[in-house]
């Protein structure tokens, strides 16, 4: 049998992080013993276990600690080990892959925090202007030379504790249900979007397409304009019918005030691609008179910074849309950097590319009509996201009277 020491810290006992690592553990096929426990005597002193994990080989243990990390269990002992890379957008064989908690590593006798935290990539360690830099670094970025941690030697993960403010934001992570009290809960998101912003942190908003066909575009361009949406992602399909929203009255050529199609409506979302494209951009488009309402014009104008970010189905697409994949992951990572709350709203594919990146203190809220996006959102392993099923316009109305109330 091989073995590893790991350590458990924080409220591990009320949040069943304890029982659940140990879960985890036996149903790998491995053992544990219990080396030492040190339970917290206060509701906010924290809880520390110390586990002597077993298992048949290294390959069985690695499977192991790598699915206890995602809990907050981890390795204390020793040195991170490092390997060189020796090409470019290849990691070394046996190299630790993150996850999106608060994660730690020592090199040369110094606990280094590692910046830029997000799920499935490596750790690259660097000397920096001021000493040696822990980082996050996806495959893309790697490059040949670069030195990154190997193993599970030397690492420290931190299961994320909500703060006393968001004890009302964790009240609603306990289930994703269709027969929650939906009003309550979306008070619960507009008391921890003030407490958001009064921390001085940014909102970043993630929506599809369902916005504007459901008539809800008018809704997100108030919270644009009041200041509660702070940066923007969101794909060719967003915008382009918002902006075809504006030029002709319609989404997908059906009309928003009646809710009929037009005649030859199905071609206004083309027509309105092509207009921003003869234009050059959005921003252009706007400049030029062109765009006079809408959620992309209310972005332009209160300077909202945004993340088009295209795939392989997209008509056009716009030109400001970012084509590229790795490109648009790069640009995603920039606009989330430093942000303190997420809204995910009625986009399955945008809403998990950006729950990826997020590391795990960033507090997540996912709406959509269908239990499976958001099931699929924490299955990817953004724990911390709430679900909450319901359709985006009643979202949206409700958040902007629960905002406005104050």
């Amino acid at each position: 049998m091989i073995s590893e020491t790991l350590t458990i810290r924080g409220h591990i006992i009320d949040s069943l992080t304890l029982s659940r690592v140990l879960d985890v553990i036996l149903e790998l096929g491995g053992e544990y013993y219990v080396e030492s426990f040190e339970m917290g005597r206060t509701r906010e002193e924290p809880s520390t276990a110390v586990l002597r994990v077993s298992a048949a080989d290294g390959d069985k243990l690695d499977e192991i600690l790598r699915e206890v990390e995602r809990h907050g269990a981890s390795s204390d002992e020793g040195e991170a080990r490092l390997a060189s890379v020796d090409m470019d957008g290849v990691y070394p064989e046996g190299f630790y892959s993150t996850t999106n908690l608060p994660t730690h590593v020592r090199v040369s006798g110094q606990w280094l925090e590692v910046q830029g935290i997000e799920m499935d990539c490596a750790v690259r360690i660097r000397q920096g202007e001021s000493g040696l830099v822990a980082e996050c670094v996806s495959f893309a970025d790697v490059r040949a030379g670069d030195m990154l941690i190997v193993g599970h030697d030397g690492l420290r993960t931190t299961r994320w504790e909500p703060e006393k403010a968001d004890e009302g934001f964790g009240f609603m992570t306990s289930s994703i249900s269709t027969e929650r009290p939906k009003r309550t809960l979306i008070r619960r998101v507009a008391e921890s979007m003030r407490a958001t912003r009064d921390a001085g942190r940014d909102i970043l908003f993630v929506g599809g397409p369902a916005i504007v066909h459901s008539g809800a575009g008018p809704l997100l361009e108030r919270l644009i304009h009041d200041g509660w949406v702070n940066r923007l992602h969101a794909g060719n399909a967003l915008a382009t019918h918002d902006i075809e929203s504006q030029l002709f009255g319609t989404s997908l050529g059906v009309g928003l005030e009646h809710g009929t199609p037009f005649r030859h409506g199905h071609q206004h979302h083309l027509r309105a691609i092509n207009t921003i494209r003869r234009a050059g951009s959005i921003r252009a488009a706007v400049d030029l008179g062109i765009l006079n309402g809408g959620i992309m014009h209310a972005c332009v104008l209160r300077g909202v910074p945004f993340v088009l970010a295209g795939s392989i189905r997209d008509d056009g697409p716009l030109p400001d849309v970012i084509t590229d994949v790795i490109d648009a992951q790069r640009a995603m990572r920039e606009l989330i950097d430093g942000i303190g709350m997420a809204l995910l709203v009625a986009t399955t594919l945008h809403s998990v590319a950006t729950g990826n990146l997020l590391p795990a203190p960033v507090r997540v809220v996912c709406v959509d009509s269908d239990a499976d996006t958001v099931i699929k959102l924490a299955d990817r392993g953004t724990h911390q996201a709430v679900g909450l099923v319901t359709d985006c316009e009643y979202f949206l109305r409700e958040l902007v009277t629960a905002l406005a109330e104050g």
